[in-house]
């Protein structure tokens, strides 16, 4: 038996083997087709004039996705929840009984109360967020910056990080370039886009007792600053249990969304070369965006390259040659904390510029928004009991992407460092949208009371059935489909920020 299993093993080797070097091969057979494609006379055939130059489109297409990842992704989102719950800055989608799988959205919480809008001030002009107390939110513009506030200390957020601290008040949000009147008793946001993504969050104590959360949310308002009296009434949709797509599009729609979008926008929302590469596949603000059959079927092959490509960035461990590792000995992995003040590694501000080589740091701006979306400084607080700490894997102890059909346990240390709350939550391989696995949520955490061993550890359970007796402290996953963990700990206490607390890895379970 033992033999047979050796010998199995050595075929299953040799055909992964086999199957590498044939793509390699295909692939480099490919570039040089490429490199040697025939010149007469010194110059290109037409045969090879037509190879290279749908290549050089498809190249720049793909690039141009890659590139606008961060306005695809908050276009996926505003274009999925307009289609359903209308638009106009006085519409506001509340999840009032919680996110579920049903809305694809990348890495949603389900155990906040959250709120998405997106607003035009180049329609409405500058507009005005009266935020009650309490609440938590993020204005940013639509590359997902946190957008300036005037005074220099505040970036984006709303709330207790933000200049209100958390007592509530008038939030302006100002278009670019802006030289109008500011009136007094408001915090003044300029953005740097037309387009703003409004992100709001309500907490809750009780999960059986939302009401409280969904209130205080329903107080919020947005109306044009020199409008107030003629302002549309507010709308507050429910968008709970509605399915609705607000993942980045992964097809040639993506070029159609971003088309859209630049003819709403100044030409100051990106720097010429980039502009140069969106002209470059006819996406020209105020001029038609019109490519025949052949080019759409490249703008299509070239949106589904890209897109791949951004799930191969998504799930590295390192970006520029730096490990994004929470711990030496852990799997967990968190790009935010080490790259990005006040991380150990400080190499990136929240635009996701290199500070020290004064360059765009692309992969890793890929990297955040290929899974998630909107960042602030309040998200990175170092101040122990506020801010939040988030910690992801992608694999097992053992490095093994995380599997559908396996059992696994998640041992959490006693004394979870979490002021407010801590939660875990699983995550679809495919797209970062919370795993459909027949649940009410993909969640679970210190609000569900999962069960404590007698030392005051958790022991969390995945896997497609739930082991004897542990029912309260596991999560399903669905065999055949591969996720992945968040760990969120809420108001993290001083052994999170100073990672003395660790969690363990996620092991396999018979």
């Amino acid at each position: 038996m033992k033999i047979t299993r050796i010998l199995q093993y050595i075929v299953a080797v040799t055909l992964v083997i086999g199957a590498t070097v044939s793509t390699a091969q295909a692939q480099t057979a490919r570039f040089d087709q490429l490199a040697n494609a025939p010149f007469e006379e010194n110059r290109p055939t037409k045969e090879t004039a037509q190879i290279l130059r749908d290549e050089l489109f498809f190249q720049r297409a793909t690039q141009t996705y890659l590139w606008g990842l961060p306005l695809l992704n908050t276009l996926g989102m505003q274009n999925g929840s307009e289609k359903v719950f209308g638009k106009g800055y006085n519409v506001l989608p509340i999840f009032k009984e919680r996110l579920d799988a049903k809305t694809l959205i990348t890495t949603p919480n389900s155990d906040v109360i959250y709120a998405l809008s997106y607003v035009d001030l180049g329609t409405d002009g500058p507009l005005v967020l009266e935020a009650p107390p309490g609440l938590q939110g993020i204005l940013l513009d639509f590359w997902q910056r946190p957008i300036p506030v005037d005074g220099g200390k505040f970036f984006g957020d709303v709330g207790l990080p933000g200049p209100d601290a958390g007592k509530g008040g008038k939030m302006l949000i100002l278009p670019p370039g802006y030289t109008g009147q500011v009136p007094e008793g408001h915090y003044v946001y300029r953005s740097g886009t037309n387009n703003v993504f409004v992100f709001l969050r309500a907490f809750y104590q009780d999960p059986k007792n939302l009401t409280p959360a969904v209130k205080l949310m329903e107080q919020t308002k947005i109306y044009p600053l020199n409008g107030q009296a003629t302002a549309k009434p507010m709308q507050y949709p429910n968008a709970s249990g509605v399915p609705v797509n607000m993942l980045p599009p992964s097809d040639g729609s993506a070029f159609d969304q971003l088309k859209q979008f630049v003819d709403s926008e100044n030409a100051n929302f990106a720097e010429s070369d980039s502009l140069g590469m969106l002209a470059s596949i006819g996406i020209i603000k105020g001029q038609p965006f019109k490519p025949d059959a052949s080019k759409r079927e490249i703008l299509d092959r070239a949106a589904k390259t890209g897109y791949k490509m951004s799930r191969v960035v998504a799930f590295q461990d390192s970006l520029n040659g730096g490990s994004l590792r929470m711990y030496p000995d852990r799997q967990w992995i968190n790009p935010i904390d080490n790259i990005t003040p006040p991380g150990p590694s400080n190499s990136m501000d929240l635009s996701w510029n290199n500070i020290a080589g004064g360059y765009l740091s692309l992969d890793a701006r890929i990297w955040f928004f290929s899974n998630y979306y909107s960042i602030s400084p309040g998200m990175l607080s170092k101040i122990p009991g506020k801010g939040a700490s988030y910690m992801i894997a992608f694999v097992d102890k053992e490095g093994q992407s995380l599997s559908g059909n396996q059992n696994y346990r998640l041992k959490l240390p006693a004394n979870i460092p979490a002021a407010n709350f801590w939660s875990v939550t699983l995550y679809e391989a495919e797209n970062g949208s919370g795993l459909a696995n027949g649940r009410p949520f993909p969640s679970l955490g210190s609000r569900d009371k999962p069960a404590q061993n007698s030392d005051g550890t958790t022991d969390l359970y995945f896997g497609p059935k739930a082991p004897k007796d542990k029912e309260s402290n596991w999560n399903a996953t669905v065999p055949g489909r591969g996720y992945f963990v968040i760990l969120r700990l809420y108001g993290p206490t001083e052994n999170a920020l100073n990672r003395s607390w660790k969690p363990g890895d996620i092991e396999k379970v018979d």
